[in-house]
């Protein structure tokens, strides 16, 4: 349970209504926290984080339009001490790096326990941060093993793989069922791809897989 005196104003964003509605009822009975709203996309978070001055945010990674991770900037321009921890069913350790860099104080899963998250919130709360720890444990083994992509691939392995399947021509539903993932994630992918490499059309895209030998897997 949270040990802070004060209870925190927390705003909810996802862009499904069940899952805001559940992520409700779980702060509510959290101690040392309260809903005070709830928004589907960046621009509903931007005008609700002004208007009642969370103190902490529940943060989907996956939005329509700006993603979650390039929406923490702007949050924490207009609430510089706001707190923020991100919701995803992406586990690739490159996502929990972007958060971390652009502000966020922890990352869990969606798929994790109602437990866990009240955790990871208490945590934060009191000044912490929070990372599932088998997300924390693949950090560690990317970083030891030189895998940080500043100055090589910017891409993960599995938006290599994303990438490898866009530029043979497959759409986000067929690589979703190629690669057992959600059609959003597949998109959301593609999104991160896209901006990661400043390319704006597949014919780019399949330009870059060429020159960097990502057409040659089976």
């Amino acid at each position: 349970m949270a040990t802070q005196d004060k209870t925190l104003r927390v705003l909810l964003v996802d862009d499904h209504q069940l899952v805001r509605e559940g992520l409700r009822l779980l702060v509510d009975r959290a101690a040392g926290f309260i809903a005070v709203g709830e928004a589907a996309n960046g621009d509903e978070a931007l005008r609700l984080a002004e208007r009642r001055m969370p103190e902490f945010i529940l943060l989907d990674v996956a939005l329509p339009g700006i993603s979650g991770i390039e929406l923490i900037p702007e949050l924490i321009a207009l609430l510089p001490d706001v707190k923020i921890l991100m919701l995803s069913m992406e586990d690739d350790p490159t996502y929990v790096r972007e958060a971390f860099k652009a502000g966020a104080r922890g990352y869990v899963l969606k798929e994790a326990a109602q437990s866990e998250l009240i955790t990871a919130m208490d945590e934060i709360a009191k000044g912490g941060s929070y990372v599932h720890p088998k997300l924390g444990a693949r950090l560690a083994q990317d970083e030891s093993a030189g895998l940080e992509r500043e100055s090589g691939d910017p891409l993960s392995p599995r938006e290599c793989e994303v990438l490898r399947l866009l530029a043979l021509g497959h759409t986000n539903q067929e690589i979703a069922k190629l690669l057992f993932i959600s059609v959003r994630t597949a998109e959301t992918h593609r999104a991160h791809i896209m901006k990661k490499l400043d390319l704006s059309s597949r014919a780019e895209l399949v330009r870059y897989a060429l020159a960097n030998n990502l057409l040659q897997a089976d």
